[in-house]
């Protein structure tokens, strides 16, 4: 049974840093990222691939760092400088890449909650 088990969030305030954790079940081709706020849709964060291939939303980049232990089959989210905006829900999430070498996530995280305070 394939498992991803976030940890991480806190509630923070705003210029403050948390890094967030996603550990797998087992080894996957991409992993990424992914929030969602209350009322709004669910925002991509940050992928990653096996070769540490990395990419962001505008929104984070520069700010968030996303990195991942193939031996431990674990990703992180280093997050810095954060915003009240950046509040929400943070999913894990893994897959593979299709024939056009795009993400397809088909597994997920419960989820961790970030809450940044002005």
């Amino acid at each position: 049974q394939v498992k991803l088990v976030e940890s991480g969030g806190d509630s923070v305030q705003a210029g403050g840093s948390l890094r967030l954790s996603c550990v797998a079940s087992g080894f996957f081709v991409v992993m990424g990222w992914f929030r969602q706020a209350p009322g709004k849709e669910r925002e991509d964060v940050a992928d990653i691939d096996s070769h540490g291939t990395t990419t962001y939303a505008e929104s984070v980049k520069g700010r968030f760092t996303v990195s991942r232990d193939n031996a431990k089959n674990t990703m992180y989210l280093e997050m810095n400088n954060l915003h009240p905006e950046d509040s929400g829900m943070y999913y894990c999430a893994a897959g593979y890449s299709d024939y056009d070498d795009l993400p397809v996530f088909n597994y997920w995280g419960q989820g961790t909650q970030v809450t940044v305070s002005s």
